[in-house]
């Protein structure tokens, strides 16, 4: 069948086979996350134990499927964020037929730089700003107020931030292709900078641990990344 011969209901049978194989892509990671999830916990837990004594290196769950569903909820998010360029290139198989060469020349290089971007937000929050708020949290308090820390609400924390800190790093590459598409233009968002410094507080204020400490630390970097990505895209324009 020639190519402008091709259906609607093609087309459909094309995303879904793109989809299971994204799905099974999924589960290959999930099962290999899985064998390695006790590993994958102990560098989760590492910001935490660095800062507790050795007798009270322990994390408690009270439910009894709670330890269980933990590791699978790790395996989950580890395959979904490392094998997030795979799943990319399934889809880009099904979608890139319909996309014009130089639309194909700007989306490959935006799409490892989100990659890229991900992965520095994820390891500035766990190499240097979890620390400082774990350091913080655990010496809050007077010396009758002893923390009783579960499994599954500091992996819940730990991971919202990796992924929170990740998503916000995605900031200066959807600036840049906001100019690049005609979307607003660099000398607009410049003078739009107070109210870009407003998004980036509230943003900082909901992704950031609760201390301002941890909130300015997001916002330095955050702010620096607009500069950068408005420099880059005027020159590159």
């Amino acid at each position: 069948m020639e190519k402008n011969q091709i259906t609607f209901w093609d087309h459909l049978e094309e995303l879904r086979g793109s989809l299971v194989k994204c799905l099974y892509i999924f589960f290959i990671g999930f099962i290999a996350a899985y064998f390695l999830s006790d590993w994958i916990l102990d560098f989760l837990k590492k910001p935490l134990f660095d800062h507790l004594p050795a007798d009270k290196r322990q994390l408690y769950y009270t439910n009894l499927f709670e330890n269980f569903l933990v590791h699978l909820r790790v395996s989950a998010f580890t395959s979904i964020t490392f094998l997030f360029p795979v799943y990319f290139a399934i889809v880009w198989r099904f979608v890139s037929p319909g996309l014009h060469s130089h639309e194909k020349k700007h989306v490959l290089p935006y799409v490892f730089a989100a990659a890229v971007f991900f992965l520095l937000g994820s390891g500035f929050a766990y190499f240097f700003l979890f620390p400082i708020g774990v350091k913080y949290f655990l010496s809050y308090g007077s010396a009758s107020e002893v923390p009783w820390l579960t499994l599954e609400s500091y992996v819940s924390t730990i991971l919202k931030i990796l992924f929170g800190f990740g998503f916000c790093f995605e900031f200066p590459v959807a600036i840049v292709l906001a100019v690049k598409t005609g979307l607003i233009s660099a000398e607009k968002l410049a003078e739009q900078r107070r109210y870009v410094i407003i998004i980036i507080a509230v943003v900082s204020a909901l992704i950031a641990p609760p201390d301002a400490i941890s909130m300015l630390l997001l916002m330095g970097p955050l702010y620096l990344l607009f500069e950068g990505a408005l420099v880059f895209a005027r020159k590159t324009r």
